[in-house]
């Protein structure tokens, strides 16, 4: 199993940009699938998850600003990042929780990280 991330690059304060996330490989189902970020100096945060059924959770800095989204027939999850602030400045990894079988047990999946960068 892989996660791809894309959409990671260059914005500017008050903005928007795209993540978008796939997973491949083989896929008996997804749980739950997020994003989190890590800045410079800084412990890896959740920014918003969001379940196979489609409940989100957003980190207070990202509420109202970001959107989780997902769609379960491509395995993809995606964040639309708007308003985006400096401080938004990080590397992105998507996360998912992933059951290979009906016999194996979930295991936490992560991509590999895109990088974020928000001018002033």
């Amino acid at each position: 199993v892989q996660l791809q991330a894309s959409g990671g690059g260059l914005g500017q304060a008050g903005g928007s940009l795209k993540l978008s996330c796939v997973a491949s490989g083989s896929i008996f189902s997804i749980n739950t699938m997020a994003w989190y970020r890590q800045a410079p100096d800084k412990q890896r945060e959740l920014v918003a998850s969001i379940t196979n059924s489609g409940i989100t959770t957003y980190a207070d800095s990202a509420k109202g600003r970001f959107t989780i989204s997902r769609d379960n027939a491509k395995n993809t999850v995606s964040l639309q990042m708007s308003s985006l602030k400096p401080e938004d400045t990080a590397v992105y990894y998507c996360n998912a929780i992933i059951r290979q079988s009906s016999r194996t047990s979930p295991y936490n999946y992560w991509g590999q990280g895109t990088l974020v960068t928000v001018s002033s």
